[in-house]
This record gives structure tokens, C-alpha cells and sequence, in this order.
């Protein structure tokens, strides 16, 4: 019985971890019981310590998730800034293009007003400088309708003068000659038969005639001069609408084009290109319709 009793209370010792029954703990020593309340003590030691451990790693997951989750809406919150912005952006440039209009269309206006406000002047192109020290401006005028368009009649003249006032020194070529006539039509009559005669000269010296426009007009209407120096060597007549449309007529029908970019791109069409290389142009007859004021005899650019 003492062995029995022996070998349980060994059994016990070197197994405490087992679970222990009541019986059991009461026939154990104190030497026994204590060894098993020492390995209790240690065994929840080790489970404190784990669950010590596992909650330190939970914080730092937790931590790791709020840092996440903080960094997630900052992300977001950058996100919305930048759509923000591009709003603004769009809406700039909105208001950007909605104010280019507005000032493109009023520097239209402007222009179409000035180009009004000449309706009634004609450019002389061409008139050799020192003329006028010999006699008035007016009557150098009243030479040029005599020599060219001597059934014309006595055209009332307001207003004769060289611009710009001065002369620059830079400038080879002679300053234009503005005349501002009474009566428009008198102004239309002679630039039409200027376009009917082709050549209209000052004793002898080929001089042009054409209308007398704003700076904006007349900057438009420069852009076609090497197109319709080209055009004008094929014998195609070309003239320049206003306020800067490009015009040939082809059998009876017009082609004409609003731009100098816009020329390489017009479609295919009955003429060979004008141009070496470049494009054709085709026949448009609404542009019949369109108001045209051409220049006499040849463009001036």
C-alpha cells in the first residue's frame, strides 16, 4: 500500500501538469505540493507572459490598421483636393475661353466699326515720295484720274494725306496715300474700273488702288501674299474678300477660303494645286453670297 502510494506521489511530481484530484493533492507531502504549486505558478507565468505577448502584437496590429486606415484617409482627402482643383482648373479655363471670345468679338467689332469708318477712303500704292513738294497731294489725284479714267468726272475729294506722317528711313518703299472721298460709291466707281483696266500708272510709273482698312484688317488680308502672287502667275485672278477672304473663279463658279490655314486642307477639286506640292481648291458657289470688297487691279498686301 506504502508503495502504491509512493509511485502515485511520484507519478503526480514529474506529471504536474495533469490535472489533480482532491484525493490526490490530499495524499501528496508538502514537499510534493509545493513542487506542483511552484510548476502552477511558472505554467500561468508562461500563459501571462503569452498573453502579454499576443496582446502587445493585437496593439500593434491595431496600431498598424489605425496608421493604415489614417494614411487611407489622407490619401482620400488628397484625392478630393486634387479633383477640387481640376474643377477649378476646368472652370478657369472656361472662363479663360469664355473671356477670349468676348474680347475676340469685340476687337471684331472694333475692327468692323474702323473698317466702316474708311468705307469711303482708297489707298494709292506705290505714288514715288517728293511728288507733293512740287504740287498739292489733291492735285497729284486729280493727275492719276485724268492719265487713267479720264471719262470719269470731277470726283470731290475731303481729305489727301501720306501715312504715317513721317518717313522711315528703314522703309525702301513710299509711303500710301490715303484720299477720303465725299461720296463712297465715287470711291467704288474707280476702283471697279481700276480692276477693268488691270494697269493704272502715274506718268508712266505702274502705281495700285485699292481700299483703305484698319491695321487688324490689313494684317488678315497680308497673310495671302505669296498665296496670290502664285495664283495670280497661273492667270487664275485671285481677289481678297473682306474682310481677308481669298477668292479665284473658275468657270463661272468661286472657290473661295476663309484663312491662310485653312487653304492646305480645303478638299479636292477641278484646279491643280496653285501651290508646288501642296493642295488643291475646290468650288464653292455660296460664296457668291458673300460680301466682297476686292481690291483693284492687284491685292495690296
Amino acid at each position: 500500500m506504502g508503495k502504491q502510494n509512493n509511485s502515485q506521489r511520484k507519478e503526480n511530481v514529474e506529471s504536474p501538469r495533469k490535472e489533480i484530484s482532491e484525493t490526490e493533492a490530499c495524499n501528496m507531502t508538502e514537499k510534493e505540493f509545493r513542487v506542483m504549486v511552484v510548476e502552477f505558478i511558472h505554467r500561468m507565468d508562461e500563459k501571462i507572459n503569452n498573453l502579454c505577448k499576443n496582446q502587445e502584437e493585437m496593439e500593434s496590429d491595431r496600431a498598424t490598421i489605425k496608421n493604415t486606415n489614417g494614411k487611407f484617409q489622407q490619401l482620400q482627402e488628397a484625392e478630393d483636393q486634387i479633383s477640387e482643383l481640376e474643377d477649378q482648373v476646368q472652370k478657369q479655363a472656361q472662363s479663360e475661353q469664355q473671356l477670349e471670345k468676348r474680347i475676340k468679338k469685340q476687337e471684331e467689332s472694333l475692327r468692323e466699326l474702323w473698317d466702316n469708318m474708311k468705307r469711303s477712303n482708297m489707298r494709292i500704292i506705290g505714288l514715288p515720295e517728293g511728288q507733293e513738294e512740287q504740287q498739292r497731294l489733291e492735285n497729284l489725284f486729280e493727275e492719276i484720274m485724268t492719265e487713267n479714267f479720264p471719262d470719269m468726272g470731277k470726283i470731290k475729294v475731303t481729305q489727301v494725306q501720306r501715312v504715317p506722317s513721317r518717313i522711315n528711313p528703314k522703309r525702301p518703299t513710299p509711303r500710301h496715300v490715303i484720299i477720303s472721298m465725299a461720296n463712297i460709291n465715287d470711291k467704288e466707281r474707280i476702283l471697279k474700273a481700276a480692276r477693268e483696266r488691270q494697269r493704272v500708272t502715274y506718268k508712266g510709273t505702274p502705281i495700285r488702288l485699292s481700299n483703305d482698312y484698319s491695321t487688324e484688317t490689313q494684317q488678315a488680308r497680308s497673310e495671302w501674299k505669296e498665296v496670290y502672287k502664285v495664283l495670280q502667275s497661273k492667270g487664275l485672278n485671285p481677289r481678297i474678300l473682306y474682310p481677308a477672304r481669298l477668292s479665284i473663279k473658275i468657270e463661272g463658279d468661286i472657290g473661295a477660303s476663309q484663312t491662310k490655314k485653312e487653304y492646305p486642307q480645303i478638299t479636292p477639286g477641278t484646279l491643280q494645286p496653285p501651290l508646288p506640292g501642296t493642295c488643291y481648291l475646290s468650288c464653292d458657289p455660296m460664296a457668291n453670297k458673300a460680301p466682297a470688297t476686292p481690291d483693284a487691279g492687284s491685292c495690296e498686301f
